[in-house]
């Protein structure tokens, strides 16, 4: 999973906590251009360290002024972060078009990625894609690196859930040395995290860890709490593929805690279907099904088909271990639905499934 593009982590705690001040002043003063600025500075801290809701709120006062390109931007991640997939892409829009009007390619071109992003957690991969390749060449043009190598991610990440996995990874080792080139510290995190989850997906786990393992620290080092949580994520699931669940679940609920905390939802309930894996593995199916039950919850909160269609599959093969096959094939034949939908990777493989169920309840 990859980043959005925009922030940094820089100015020491006291510094943000007198400019959180003076934008409080402002805004009881009516001193928009003031809000703006230092609303702006605080949004960019603040989203590299995923407080989610108190950028939200940041925004929405700075914009209470008047419309701010920044504020929508920010108030747009912050909106993607939690879930709320379709008011982000209202403020995004909102952020395009003022870019747009003042001549800002570069922010621009951050936006355009950052609407691919909130596309690819809808699961429409094409129409991310069209949007990540349409900031991409305007990256270089203005000479934005980081915001090259985040796009270049943004699209790993995207052939990644389409399953062309190796196609992923060449583009998640192109953004590596230019976040190193940049000093982004916390983007150099993520393709660490991005290429273990490309080797792992290529049936390399050890590998993947020791990526996952380089990419942890340095998610600590900069505060990138979201970050955090997926590769925690991350390094669970290679625990549990080498068979260590209760190892894999101590990763898991140290991510779920990071999850709620800093209020991403998807990551959340990405989690919360992890976990249910490892109880299922670990044979405590009713634990399984209440934690999956959890996460399908959270996928259609946030709108991600792709998310809910694992999900869906989940239950589904526990309610064929409980021998209810009715409700399994009612779950398989939502699943074949969503995959069509999303263009899943998985579509003939749960579709092999729905019909081998069905094949055994007429038997």
């Amino acid at each position: 999973m990859t980043d959005d593009s925009g922030p940094v982590a820089g100015p020491s705690a006291g510094t943000v906590a007198r400019w959180v001040e003076v934008h409080r002043l402002a805004l009881a003063g009516q001193e928009s251009a003031i809000a703006q600025d230092v609303g702006d500075r605080v949004g960019r801290v603040w989203l590299g360290r995923s407080r989610f809701a108190d950028v939200a709120a940041l925004a929405s006062g700075t914009l209470a002024l008047g419309p701010n390109a920044h504020a929508h931007f920010h108030l747009g991640w912050a909106r993607s972060a939690t879930g709320l997939s379709q008011p982000a892409l209202a403020s995004y829009e909102q952020a395009l078009r003022l870019y747009r009007e003042a001549g800002d390619h570069g922010s621009e071109a951050a936006t355009l990625t950052n609407i691919g992003n909130v596309y690819d957690r809808l699961g429409d991969r094409q129409q991310a894609l069209t949007y990540h390749e349409r900031a991409l060449p305007v990256m270089r043009e203005v000479g934005y690196r980081a915001g090259e190598a985040i796009t270049l991610s943004n699209i790993g990440s995207v052939h990644e859930r389409l399953g062309d996995i190796q196609r992923a990874l060449a583009y998640y080792e192109l953004a590596l040395p230019i976040m190193r080139e940049v000093g982004d510290r916390s983007g150099e995190a993520t393709a660490l995290s991005n290429i273990g989850s490309a080797h792992h997906g290529l049936g390399d786990p050890r590998r993947g860890l020791t990526h996952y393992e380089q990419a942890l620290p340095i998610m600590r080092e900069t505060g990138h709490r979201s970050g955090e949580a997926i590769t925690l994520n991350n390094i669970g699931g290679v625990h549990n593929e080498l068979a260590d669940q209760e190892r894999g679940l101590t990763y898991y609920r140290r991510a779920l805690a990071i999850t709620r905390e800093v209020g991403d939802r998807a990551t959340e309930g990405t989690t919360l279907n992890n976990i249910g894996g490892a109880y299922d593995r670990l044979g405590d199916r009713q634990q399984a099904l209440t934690f999956y039950r959890q996460a399908l919850l959270i996928a259609q909160e946030v709108g991600d088909r792709a998310a809910e269609a694992i999900t869906r599959f989940n239950i589904a093969m526990i309610h064929r271990a409980f021998g209810d096959l009715d409700q399994a094939i009612d779950e398989l034949e939502r699943v074949v639905d969503l995959d069509r939908q999303v263009e899943h990777p998985d579509l003939a493989s749960d579709t092999a499934a729905l019909e081998r169920l069905r094949q055994e309840r007429a038997t």
